[in-house]
């Protein structure tokens, strides 16, 4: 299979559009020729000290337009770009590197601190590479005096569809995240459908707001860039819903993907700060992430009245899955949709490898020409997530008649806060080394901002006394902000449910404590 690059897509871009603007963000615009020519200087360095195509190597950063640079450069050079979750802490952090056995770590200024406070472990040799406004510190190399230095030519590198690009860390049910392989061919097919069945033209200008480090923004931003359109980097440090809207007004945005807390922030705005901006550029929304209900969405519609709503379902893993389309959106309340255009057949499986009758609930698999390559080292894990041709992220999920799929539960006990995957087990490990945790649950209750908060249902040790300030407070250092409770209920042993083998039933706790 022979496929262009994300890093041919922009330098053949960059000569026939040379006057367009490819990236942006606040501060900063890039036209194609100046993306294609950093991304070159970028990659030309990384080769400079010593990483060989093949190599892995880490980004920490808030949204800012050197992402966009960063991934193109890593399609240059033929390197493996890592991206890390800026909310995560030191050992999360850490654990990423050593994993992915990456040479180098390129982190923004604002983040140093936290590169810093693993330093002494990683191994000698790394690289760190500082960008931002402050000068680089001790130790760091400045990213903007290395792509001075380095040539300005295409990196004589050969890279192949079937060569990795990325490799996505998503959480894992363990507790420890897992490395999703994505090559360069799969970005491609999936740029490309993505454009064909979402209509979108080199006359459209996306808004990534999502972080850089996830799939969405990267395969959205990976998407207009093959078709020769502009992404907007949304590089405010928080969300601000009434920032948002100016965007849209002043930057004459066409296109954005949010999680349903974006838009429920940005609706509950007054409704003479909404009235300030004008949305008549806006042609095209997705919610992704997670689902959102019939009021959100009707109030989005009104509040964009010249834009076609859409909701997707996917993975880091299989890319888009399945796409609910405007025309569907009421129709069809509480559905993902169905198949993407060339994504493939969905099937849904019972324990034993069969497909499950119409109406009942099965484990969602997809076949999808854009399928991740599997977990980096591990193979098992790997073995558990494909059946043949087929792609599971372990979503449970039924169909009705019309071929419409419908999540039933999200990858077993996982929690969405805010567009964020919460695993319990990994909240659990930490509470449970608290001295006066007995036993600990981790689920997800209704919240009407974040869709799900993070809630904990324990068990005291015999004569343990501990408040829910003090259970919250045990996780600041020890877990990122959105994975930390929100709040904490105290249950007698006798009352956590419990399987005939002790496991506890965690949908019946969040039936319990839903209500």
């Amino acid at each position: 299979m022979s496929l262009l690059t994300l890093a041919e897509a922009v330098a053949v871009n960059a000569a026939l559009y040379p006057h367009k603007i490819g990236a942006c963000d606040s501060s900063r615009a890039l036209t194609y020729p100046q993306w294609d020519e950093r991304a070159n200087r970028l990659a030309n360095a990384l080769l400079g000290l010593g990483l060989a195509p093949g190599d892995r190597f880490a980004i920490l950063a808030y949204n800012c337009l050197e992402w966009m640079e960063i991934y193109v450069a890593a399609a240059k050079a033929g390197l493996i770009a890592v991206p890390i979750n800026f909310r995560l802490l030191g050992p999360e952090i850490r654990y990423i590197v050593e994993n992915s056995e990456s040479r180098a770590l390129i982190v923004q200024d604002e983040l140093v601190e936290r590169s810093e406070s693993i330093r002494a472990d990683l191994p000698a040799d790394t690289q760190y590479i500082h960008f931002g406004a402050a000068s680089a510190p001790a130790g760091y190399r400045s990213y903007e005096a290395l792509i001075a230095q380095a040539a300005a030519t295409t990196p004589a590198v050969t890279v192949g569809a079937r060569d990795p690009w990325a490799l996505m860390y998503t959480s894992g049910t363990t507790g420890r995240p897992k490395g999703a392989i994505r090559s360069h061919g799969a970005g491609a097919l999936l740029s490309l459908i993505t454009a064909f069945d979402m209509g979108f033209t080199r006359d459209d200008t996306a808004l990534l707001v999502m972080p850089m480090c996830h799939a969405n923004s990267l395969y959205f931003g990976a998407t207009f860039a093959y078709i020769g359109a502009t992404c907007h980097v949304y590089d405010r440090a928080s969300f601000d819903p009434e920032h948002l809207l100016r965007t849209f007004a002043e930057r004459r945005i066409t296109f954005t993907s949010l999680v349903p807390t974006h838009y429920i922030m940005m609706l509950a705005l007054p409704q003479e700060v909404k009235a300030r901006y004008s949305g008549a550029s806006v042609t095209k929304l997705m919610i992704s992430s997670a689902p959102a209900r019939r009021d959100t969405k009707l109030a989005i519609m009104e509040q964009f009245r010249n834009s076609r709503l859409f909701e997707l379902y996917g993975s880091s893993e299989a890319g888009w899955v399945t796409l609910l389309r405007p025309e569907e959106q009421l129709t069809k309340l509480g559905s993902v949709g169905r198949e993407w255009t060339g994504s493939g057949r969905v099937r849904l499986l019972d324990e034993r490898g069969d497909d499950v009758p119409e109406g009942e609930v099965g484990e969602l698999y997809s076949r999808t020409p854009y399928v991740f390559d599997g977990y980096w080292k591990l193979p098992e894990k790997t073995a558990e997530a494909l059946r043949g041709p087929y792609c599971t992220v372990g979503d449970m999920a039924r169909r009705d008649a019309e071929g419409f799929y419908y999540l039933v539960d999200r990858k077993a006990n996982m929690i969405i806060s805010g567009g964020e995957n919460v695993y319990p087990s990994e909240v659990e490990n930490v509470l449970g080394a608290h001295p006066a945790v007995q036993d600990v649950a981790v689920i997800g209750v209704p919240d009407d901002k974040w869709g799900e908060a993070v809630h904990a249902v324990i068990v005291l040790r015999p004569g343990a006394a501990v408040t829910e300030a003090q259970i919250i407070d045990w996780c600041k250092d020890k877990i990122a902000g959105y994975k930390r409770p929100r709040s904490v209920s105290f249950v007698r042993d006798e009352e956590m449910p419990r399987t005939a083998t002790g496991k506890i039933l965690h949908r019946v706790l969040r039936e319990r404590f839903a209500r």
